[in-house]
């Protein structure tokens, strides 16, 4: 039997959902969270340790898991073996939550690259700097920190899949050098800033072969 490549696929089915397959895959994910995204997963081969909101769990093969929106969470590869996993993005509605608050967040989703210091998120907010964060993390799973940082490996994605130069997108996103954006993007999506983009395009490419052969 061929032994499959280790890999990641993205698709994106249409703009509210994108599914992410995981072949022969053994790295692990840091605490993040799906913004306003409610993930399902399927462990294909293998196993993962999942911890959601500092609840752990192995999933192996044959088990599915749900991940709600905006909920901390992280996936570690169990003894440092290869697993396998598909895994549904689908875009919800955000929750209704303080006002102040989601106006700092969309603040943060639609423009990541502008800087915005925590004093000045609590002045918006009419509170204190250490309650801002605390109210923040409770609301959004991370620290507002942590928050613009991945809405920023976001951006960061999505321009890479524009076929925009990585200098260019480092510049964009908010990223102080391109080895930020590298240990940034590394860390949560599992993949260098050039393998994404690299992915990004073959997807394409399969997609725009599949139109032309249904024509």
């Amino acid at each position: 039997m061929e032994k499959q490549s280790e890999g990641i696929t993205y698709r994106k089915a249409n703009d509210r959902m994108e599914i992410v397959r995981y072949r022969n895959w053994t790295k692990s994910y840091a605490p993040h969270t799906h913004t306003s995204h409610l993930t399902l997963g399927y462990v294909e081969e293998g196993k993962i340790r999942l911890i959601v909101n500092d609840q752990s769990r192995i999933c192996e093969k044959g088990d599915s898991f749900r991940i709600p929106p905006d909920t901390l969470h992280e996936i570690n590869a169990v003894d440092g073996k290869p697993y396998s996993m598909m895994v549904l993005c689908i875009l919800t509605e955000p929750e209704k939550t303080d006002m102040d608050l989601q106006e700092i967040r969309t603040a943060l989703l639609e423009q990541p690259e502008n800087l915005y210091l925590i004093q000045e998120m609590a002045k918006d907010a009419h509170i204190s700097p250490y309650y801002m964060i605390r109210r923040f993390r409770k609301a959004f799973g991370l620290t507002p920190h942590q928050f613009q940082i991945q809405c920023r490996v976001r951006k960061a994605q999505k321009l890479l899949e524009e076929e925009k130069s990585i200098s260019r997108v480092t510049y964009d996103a908010g990223f102080s050098d391109q080895s930020h954006l590298d240990r940034c993007f590394h860390k949560l999506v599992g993949l260098t800033p050039a393998q994404y983009q690299d992915a990004a395009r073959e997807e394409s490419q399969q997609s725009a072969g599949k139109n032309l052969a249904n024509k």
